[in-house]
């Protein structure tokens, strides 16, 4: 089986989409045996973080050999995976569900004549008769669906975090690809790019502190954040939160906001609505924190303490702290 991955990367750097990209598509049909899978590099990135995906399953990885791709454009993106598509004779495209992915999969599942399996959270189940088994989160993540997909070509998109990377081979050749462009625009372009600066991507994190208005202000956000120095945890917020302007929208997870799928959450002061939840309920374990004993998030929780946030919180940190030092 040829597959291709669409690896993304941002400023010169592989997102860690792209690792867990490559190690979903190896984790995914090595037990057919015979897969060869190539990486389509959605931009230029070092050379040996390049090569290095070759530990993680890639046999081959492709760098454009142009600039142009560098910053993403869906048209161009599309153009060029369709492109790829047809030089690796694939039959399988995997690409994480991310914005990117979002925008690229529905094209490219009409431009190809795929099926498309979109936002799935775990690997496929491969029948005898070769269709795939796989699962998704429904109904705000109150629900799983699972879906049967077939047909000569198929494009999968998987939840971040999905599974955990492994690696073991040894890093391979890279090749500088020559994308052929000519024939397409760009339809947009960025009039402007606000970048987060010295922040965990909540996309990206393995560990997340949420605070809500149980902080009872601002001013009282440095104990959220301290705890999430402590953890190497990204930061978040929810809904009224963000909109009383105590932290940037950027920060909001829930139904309106980002959802995620790290492996840790911590809610604080959270009461969790059901908006919120929906957000991060595939989170693999929750850790409420709120002086409310009836708060709808203990029921969803693995773990909760009731007590006050500013009296848990500040111990908790020094106790991470602790341990992390030991």
């Amino acid at each position: 089986m040829k597959i291709l991955v669409y690896a993304e990367q941002q400023d010169g750097h592989l997102k860690k989409s792209a690792v867990e990209a490559v190690s979903f598509a190896k984790q995914s049909f090595e037990s057919l045996g015979n897969i060869n899978i190539t990486v389509l590099l959605g931009g230029q990135v070092n050379q040996q973080a390049a090569a290095d995906l070759g530990k993680y399953g890639a046999n081959s990885v492709w760098m454009p050999a142009q600039s142009t791709l560098n910053a993403f454009e869906v048209h161009l993106h599309s153009a060029a995976i369709q492109q790829a598509l047809v030089e690796t004779e694939a039959e399988v495209l995997v690409m994480a569900h991310t914005y990117c992915g979002k925008s690229l999969a529905p094209r490219l599942s009409v431009a190809w004549d795929a099926a498309l399996a979109a936002g799935v959270n775990g690997p496929p189940e491969c029948a005898a008769d070769g269709s795939w088994k796989v699962q998704r989160t429904v109904y705000s993540n109150k629900g799983i669906a699972t879906y049967s997909v077939w047909g000569a070509r198929r494009i999968l998109t998987f939840t971040p975090n999905a599974l955990k990377p492994s690696d073991g081979a040894s890093p391979c050749a890279v090749t500088a690809w020559n994308v052929s462009l000519d024939s397409v625009s760009a339809r947009t372009r960025n009039l402007e790019l606000q970048k987060v600066q010295g922040k965990i991507p909540l996309t990206e994190a393995e560990r997340v502190i949420s605070g809500g208005r149980g902080l009872k202000g601002p001013e009282h956000w440095h104990l959220i954040e301290d705890l999430a120095e402590a953890c190497d945890a990204a930061t978040a917020c929810s809904k009224p939160v963000s909109d009383m302007h105590w932290r940037s929208h950027d920060e909001h997870v829930g139904q309106t906001g980002i959802t995620i799928k790290p492996d840790l959450y911590i809610a604080v002061g959270i009461s969790g609505a059901i908006q919120h939840l929906a957000g991060v309920s595939s989170s693999k374990t929750i850790v409420a924190i709120n002086t409310d004993q009836d708060a709808p998030f203990f029921k969803v929780a693995d773990y909760g303490v009731v007590g006050d946030a500013f009296e848990v919180l500040p111990q908790l940190t020094q106790a991470i702290r602790r341990l992390r030092k030991g």
